[in-house]
């Protein structure tokens, strides 16, 4: 049987308006009533109805955690953390996939019919007009993972990729490698248009250095080794900078099958150093994403949005570093 609001009221003795206060965030209620309540909703075994405090409130503390990249397991680990993160501030997250999905306005309307208090944009793939779409239409809106900029439309949390196209392409620089590759995800995906961008004009600086530009058709393991296939048709360059690690497994497993040695005749450098990168068996030289500060620093900016619908947009943009392994030959002088 469920207990009701109205049993817990009889049992403390107390209106059943003063129940509902207890459980309802910020109201007021004296210290003693709050405790009165909350004996008798312990000895029932009673729990708040979170559909029926949000007609109270007005507030459904429901956050959509948006994506369209469920085919790379980099997201598992990124949806792992936030819904995690989410329910651990109170706050219950709707996982919606978008895989597919050209209209933003559709994804809105949808969202909206739920009632959402906030929308996360967890995707690197999604065009930028779908965080905006969410702002003009008055949701609380963040987009992780997004597109740096120094004047954002809406708020932004993840990593300068230009930047770390160009670190890519020093690390490379500087183990020696003359002939360079840069296979990246989708073209139309601005993480891969920015990547590509730092990648090109840091090895423009040095004319002698030779450049192939490749593209996958997405962010998975299959696409990732069905273009490494292809390219090894011609002599591979010397090195290639994937666009994320899970097109490096691919491309990895592509370069073994044809009797290619990884680092000793090819080498792979990635980005995100998501979990399996650093299993033994590909143990894959990566540039180290720090999705754990970027999922943490979303939900603060959320939960401040949410008391706080009209803050000014912001960018807050975390660094990242190269992670040494196996997949690129050693520093000269290094061992």
């Amino acid at each position: 049987m469920v207990v009701t609001l109205k049993e817990v009221a009889e049992r403390a003795g107390v209106s059943r308006s003063a129940v509902s206060r207890t459980f309802t965030d910020g109201a007021s209620v004296s210290p003693k009533m709050r405790r009165k309540v909350e004996k008798a909703a312990r000895e029932l075994g009673y729990s708040p109805n979170a559909l029926a405090s949000s007609l109270t409130t007005g507030r459904t503390k429901l956050i959509g955690l948006v994506s369209s990249n469920f085919h790379n397991p980099f997201f598992l680990e990124i949806f792992d953390l936030f819904t995690r993160g989410l329910q651990e501030r109170g706050l219950r997250p709707l996982l919606v996939n978008l895989s597919g999905e050209t209209e933003p306005e559709n994804s809105v309307r949808m969202l909206r019919q739920y009632s959402v208090d906030g929308v996360v944009v967890a995707s690197s793939t999604l065009p930028p007009g779908f965080a905006i779409a969410f702002r003009e239409a008055g949701v609380p809106v963040i987009n992780a993972f997004g597109r740096y900029a120094s004047d954002p439309q809406v708020h932004t949390v993840g990593i300068d990729n230009v930047a770390c196209g160009r670190t890519a392409a020093r690390t490379l620089i500087a183990r020696g490698y003359r002939r360079l590759a840069f296979l990246g995800g989708p073209e139309t995906a601005t993480s891969t248009q920015d990547r590509l961008s730092g990648f090109q004009a840091e090895i423009a600086q040095a004319p002698e250095l030779g450049l192939s530009v490749s593209f996958a058709g997405a962010y998975t393991f299959d696409a990732g080794r069905r273009e490494m296939q292809r390219l090894l048709q011609e002599p591979p360059a010397e090195a290639y900078f994937c666009g994320d690690d899970v097109l490096s497994i691919g491309a990895l497993s592509a370069l073994r099958d044809h009797g290619f040695s990884v680092p000793g005749d090819v080498g792979v450098l990635g980005l995100n150093d998501m979990e399996m990168a650093g299993w033994a068996g590909i143990d894959l030289t990566t540039i180290h994403q720090p999705i754990r500060q970027i999922v943490t620093s979303s939900i603060e900016l959320m939960g401040a949005m949410l008391d706080e619908p009209d803050r000014y947009p912001e960018a807050r943009v975390f660094p990242c570093r190269i992670v040494e392994r196996g997949t690129l030959r050693p520093l000269p002088g290094a061992g």
